[in-house]
């Protein structure tokens, strides 16, 4: 498998904290395809449903159920482990949620940050370290231009609040632990991804699949919402096209990386639904709108020029294609669950394919 990055990780030891979830074992199946030496650290698969439980992939690589808040085994792990590049996605991840578990939001969200780059810290064989955030760190003024990675880090809620304070802190170890020790540190912000294998709570696309599965009528809190669709693959893509400029060029390529789609994949959440419907097996789910009175924001859009310009990488995928890529991958759970890696591994190659 062939990609601008391929030789920088191919027989590398490769660290995700994460991994059971959905970005998470997305990467890990790349990075297996790309020759890394993958390990995994975090909590147990949610259900029996999630890619990581479908795909096999304890059978493929090291993991180690553990919570990113317990940082004595975690930094035991890491130091057990040596590895050459980490990744940190472990993270409470819904918006929502946040309100219902605040203080398990930010103990997770900034203590796991501080843990992660603790470990890094510790560590005598890591080189490059990518905390993987989200677009919401941004003080959400509600703009219709795009957040730039200079813009006010924030958030009103306690999802985005916790984003923002672990990219501060993210930017604190940068400059107070490794400006001058040959680590490279940065961190990558994506939008609301999207992609197969995703089944957690209170996000739009599995909410649609799981009411076709169960044949109820989907409910939405915010039709209108704009946000940043993106196929899971296009961040993913980016965050080891930052990884790999760290290793090779170091320190300038450090700080905050945005990594969104086209401008012209900024949909509402009833475009969404709408190009989802348009497949015969979905015309018939019934919608119904019941607003929501907890905060979220109404419009969110990245600027993705810094990365665009000075990474290799760009996003592929136009709306219509993301919404295809999206779709296919839940249909190959529910047709060919026996080989689900594979069909991750067919996706991953035609997402190549049409990025050269």
């Amino acid at each position: 498998m062939e990609t601008s990055f391929s030789n920088i990780y191919k027989n590398k030891k490769v660290l995700i904290t994460g991994d059971t979830g959905f970005k998470g074992s997305w990467l890990s199946i790349l990075l297996l395809e790309l020759g890394a030496e993958v390990y995994g650290y975090a909590l147990p698969a949610y259900t029996e449903k999630d890619n990581y439980v479908k795909c096999k992939l304890s059978n493929k690589y090291r993991h180690l159920d553990g919570d990113i808040r317990d940082r004595e085994k975690f930094i035991k792990y890491v130091n057990e482990v040596k590895p050459d590049f980490m990744f940190h996605l472990a993270a409470q991840a819904i918006v929502l949620s946040s309100y219902t578990n605040p203080i398990e939001t930010f103990e997770t969200n900034l203590m796991g940050t501080v843990n992660f780059f603790e470990a890094v810290r510790q560590s005598s064989s890591v080189k490059v370290a990518v905390n993987v955030t989200s677009d919401k760190c941004y003080d959400n003024k509600e703009w219709i231009w795009g957040y730039r990675e200079n813009d006010a880090m924030g958030g009103k809620d306690p999802y985005s609040a916790s984003k923002g304070g672990s990219e501060i802190i993210t930017n604190s170890y940068l400059h107070s632990f490794f400006s001058n020790t040959g680590i490279n540190i940065a961190s990558g912000r994506a939008g609301n991804v999207i992609g197969g294998g995703d089944w957690t709570e209170y996000r739009i696309v599995p909410d649609f699949f799981k009411a076709y599965l169960s044949n109820e009528k989907l409910v939405i809190r915010h039709p209108n919402a704009t946000r940043p669709w993106q196929f899971v693959l296009e961040p993913i893509f980016g965050y080891l096209s930052l990884g790999a400029a760290l290793f090779e060029k170091g320190f300038e390529y450090s700080g905050g990386w945005n990594f969104g789609p086209q401008s012209n994949t900024h949909k509402t959440v009833s475009d969404l639904l709408s190009s989802l419907k348009n497949h015969d097996d979905f015309r018939s789910l019934v919608v119904e709108e019941i607003p929501n009175p907890l905060h979220e924001a109404s419009y969110l859009k990245l600027d993705i020029t810094k990365s665009s310009t000075h990474l290799a990488w760009k996003p592929v995928l136009n709306f219509e294609q993301t919404i295809d890529f999206t779709r296919s991958g839940y249909l190959d759970e529910l047709t060919s669950p026996s080989n689900l890696y594979e069909k991750r591994v067919d996706q991953i190659k035609n997402y190549i394919k049409l990025g050269n």
